[in-house]
C-alpha cells in the first residue's frame, strides 16, 4: 500500500443529479438540458455533449421496472443479455453487446469491483435496494478506464445526501415467501451532507435445478451503504463512501443430496477529494478498494479478490474543450483455497490523457492511455469519437476504439491455469443516428467489435501446463470473437399512453469456428407501455429473447422465450406509495442456462414511506 500514497482514482464519485437515458429514457420522457452523465468520459458532462452510446437509469425508473435484482434492470437496457443459474441469488452473467461478462468494467460509487477467480463482477451480490442510479456505457472504454472495459462500463451509484432531512422506509412481500425491508436516511446542513441505507431481503426460492436436488433454493441478503461529504474549504470537498452486502443462497451443485450453500460478501470503500482551484482547473483524487469474497458449503471452496485503486486526475478547460490527465495505479490480489497458491498479486500503473471539444454542431472526444502491467508489460489503448448535429433534432455519431483485458490470476496460476496466457484485445468501430423531438425519439447504433486471443476453458490435457485439477483441462487462448450488431430504441406518446421499446440484432460468434458464443442471444426486443388511470400508474412490459446455445460446440439449444411483466403504482396520501408487480404473468417456463429453471409467475407488493 505504500506505493499508493502519491496517487489517488479519477471521477470515482461525482455528485450528479437524477437523469434518464441519454439515448433511451423511459417511455415518454426526454433528456433535460441540465442532466449530466459521468460514465462517458469520467468527468461530469452534459447529456447534450455525450457522443458515446449511454443509458442512464434513476431510482424512479428502477422502481417502476419492478425488477428484483440489478441484472434484471440491465436486462431491459438495449444491447444487454443476462444468464442466471436460477433465481436472483444465484450465479449471474451480464453480456454487453454479446461480449463475455468479464469484458464489462463495473464500479460502485467509483470503486472498481472484480473477481480474479471467475472474472468480472459478481452481479448477484450487488443489492438493488441500495442503488440510486445506474449508468451504462456500451462500447470499449479501456482508453479511459483501463483493463476490463473491452465491451463497456457500468457505474452504480448509491444514495447521496442533500440539505435537509429525508427519511424513507420500504417494505414488501411476495411470492416464494419473499420479504424485504429497507430504511434510508439522507440529509445535510451547511458544509456537510450524508446518506445511510440499510436493507434486508429473504426468499424461500424455488427448485432451480431441474434434474438435481428437489429442494427450494432460497436466499438471504443483508446490506448497508453509507456516504458522508464534507466541504473542507471553498471549492474543496471530501467524500467517504462504503457498501457492505452479505448474501447466503442455496444452489444445486454436481453432487446430489447436498444442501449446497454459497456465502457471498461484497464490500466497497472509497475516499474522494475534489478541489476546484479556479474556473478552468479542477483536481479529483480517490483511493478505493473493492473486496469480493465467495465461499461454498459443505463443498469446501473459498476465494477472495481485493482490487485497490488510486488515481489523481486533473481537468483543465481550454476554450471550447476540456483536457484531462490521469495517473492511476491498480493492485489486484487473489486468495483462493486449494486451487491456487496461497496468494497471488499483480499491479498496473497507467497514464491517460483525454480531450473533449464542442463547437457549434461539432463534438470531438480523443483519449489515449498506456498501462504498464507487472506481468504483461505495456498495453496502449485509444479512442476517437465524433458527433455532428445535423439539426436541432438529428445527431450523427461515429467512434473507433481499442481495449484489452489481462487474464485473471485464477486463469494463470490455479490448478487449471496456464501462466503464459496472452491478454485479450479488442478493436471496435461503431456509428449511430439519434433523433429526438419532444417526447418522441429514435436511436440506431451499429457496431463491430473484434476480439483476439479470446480465453476459454479447454478440456483434456492438451496445452495444459499445471493440469492438476480433478477435472482435466485448463484455460488457454482459444480463438477470436467477432461481435457485430445493430441496436434500435425509441419512445413516443400516443394520447395518455407512453410507449417505449428496443430491438437488438446481434451476431456474437467465434471467428475461427464460426460457432455462436454460448448463452448469447441473436436477437432480443423489449416493448414498454404505461399510463395514468383513476389515480393509478399502470405499466406493462414484454421481453423477447431469441434462440441461444448453451455450449461452445452449439449442440445444446436454449429455446427462445417471451415474458410479460405488469406493474401498478398508486400514491396513498402525501407520503405513502403502493407498488405492485406481476412478473412472468403468463407463467412461461424458460432457461437462460441449460438445466436451470427460471422463476415462474410471481407477485410482489411493496409499500414506501417518504415524507415530503
Amino acid at each position: 500500500m505504500a506505493a499508493l500514497a502519491p496517487v489517488l482514482p479519477a471521477g470515482a464519485v461525482l455528485c450528479v443529479p437524477l437523469a434518464h437515458a441519454a439515448d433511451d429514457p423511459p417511455a415518454g420522457l426526454g433528456s433535460s438540458l441540465g442532466e449530466v452523465v459521468v460514465i462517458a468520459t469520467r468527468s461530469e458532462q452534459p447529456i447534450t455533449d455525450v457522443i458515446a452510446d449511454v443509458t442512464i437509469i434513476d431510482r424512479e425508473a428502477i422502481d417502476r421496472s419492478g425488477a428484483a435484482a440489478v441484472a434484471d434492470v440491465l436486462a431491459r437496457v438495449p444491447g444487454v443479455t443476462i444468464s442466471r443459474n436460477g433465481g436472483p441469488g444465484t450465479t449471474t452473467s451480464v453480456y454487453l453487446r454479446g461480449a463475455e461478462s468479464r469484458f464489462t468494467a463495473v464500479f460502485i460509487d467509483g470503486v472498481r469491483i472484480d473477481s480474479q477467480s471467475t472474472g468480472g463482477a459478481t452481479w448477484n451480490a450487488i443489492p438493488l435496494s441500495q442503488v440510486e442510479r445506474i449508468e451504462v456505457l456500451r462500447g470499449p472504454a479501456a482508453a479511459i478506464y483501463g483493463s476490463d472495459a473491452l465491451a463497456g462500463v457500468v457505474q452504480i451509484f448509491t444514495r447521496q445526501g442533500e440539505v435537509g432531512f429525508f427519511p424513507s422506509v420500504r417494505v414488501g412481500l411476495g411470492s416464494q415467501d419473499t420479504r424485504t425491508l429497507g430504511v434510508s436516511l439522507r440529509g445535510g446542513a451547511e458544509g456537510v451532507d450524508y446518506a445511510l441505507g440499510v436493507g434486508t431481503e429473504r426468499s424461500d426460492g424455488f427448485n432451480a435445478r431441474l434434474q438435481g436436488n428437489p429442494d427450494r433454493d432460497g436466499y438471504r441478503n443483508e446490506n448497508l451503504s453509507g456516504r458522508i461529504g464534507w466541504q473542507v474549504a471553498a471549492g474543496q470537498k471530501l467524500d467517504v463512501t462504503l457498501l457492505d452486502s452479505r448474501q447466503r443462497a442455496g444452489y444445486d451443485g454436481f453432487t446430489p443430496g447436498l444442501d449446497d450453500q454459497s456465502l457471498h460478501r461484497l464490500r466497497t470503500a472509497g475516499l474522494h477529494w475534489t478541489a476546484q482551484w479556479s474556473d478552468v482547473w479542477t483536481t479529483r483524487a480517490s483511493l478505493t478498494r473493492g473486496t469480493d469474497r465467495y465461499e461454498t458449503k459443505p463443498s469446501p471452496y473459498l476465494t477472495e479478490t481485493r482490487v485497490t485503486t488510486a488515481l489523481l486526475r486533473n481537468e483543465v478547460r481550454l476554450g471550447h474543450g476540456l483536457m484531462t490527465v490521469d495517473l492511476e495505479r491498480r493492485e489486484d490480489a487473489l486468495q483462493n483455497r486449494s486451487t491456487t497458491p496461497v496468494r497471488t498479486e499483480r499491479h498496473q500503473n497507467a497514464l491517460a490523457v483525454g480531450y473533449g471539444w464542442r463547437s457549434g454542431p461539432h463534438k470531438l472526444q480523443v483519449n489515449a492511455r498506456h498501462d504498464e502491467d507487472s506481468e504483461f508489460g505495456g498495453q496502449s489503448t485509444g479512442l476517437l469519437a465524433y458527433g455532428y448535429d445535423v439539426s436541432r433534432t438529428l445527431r450523427l455519431t461515429a467512434s473507433a476504439g481499442t481495449a484489452f483485458r489481462v487474464p485473471t490470476l485464477f486463469q494463470r496460476f490455479s490448478i487449471y491455469g496456464k501462466p503464459d496466457l496472452k491478454a485479450e484485445k479488442g478493436r471496435n468501430l461503431e456509428a449511430g443516428l439519434h433523433w429526438q423531438s419532444g417526447p418522441d425519439r429514435l436511436s440506431m447504433v451499429a457496431y463491430r467489435n473484434r476480439v483476439r486471443d479470446l480465453i476459454g476453458y479447454v478440456g483434456g490435457p492438451g496445452p495444459c501446463v499445471n493440469g492438476t485439477g480433478p477435472y482435466p483441462g485448463c484455460y488457454d487462448n482459444v480463438g477470436r470473437a467477432r461481435l457485430t450488431g445493430v441496436s434500435v430504441s425509441g419512445a413516443t406518446r400516443i394520447g395518455a399512453v407512453n410507449l417505449g421499446g428496443s430491438w437488438d440484432l446481434m451476431r456474437p460468434k467465434n471467428a475461427l469456428t464460426d460457432k455462436w458464443l454460448p448463452r448469447r442471444a441473436r436477437s432480443q426486443a423489449t416493448l414498454t407501455a404505461d399510463t395514468q388511470l383513476a389515480g393509478w400508474r399502470l405499466g406493462g412490459e414484454v421481453q423477447h429473447t431469441g434462440e441461444r446455445f448453451d455450449n461452445a460446440a452449439n449442440t445444446v439449444r436454449l429455446a427462445p422465450y417471451t415474458l410479460l411483466h405488469l406493474t401498478a403504482e398508486r400514491p396513498l396520501g402525501r407520503d405513502w406509495r403502493l407498488l405492485a408487480r406481476l412478473d412472468n404473468a403468463t407463467d412461461r417456463a424458460y432457461q437462460t442456462a441449460a438445466g436451470y429453471a427460471m422463476p415462474g409467475r410471481s407477485i410482489f407488493i411493496g409499500l414506501n414511506w417518504s415524507p415530503r
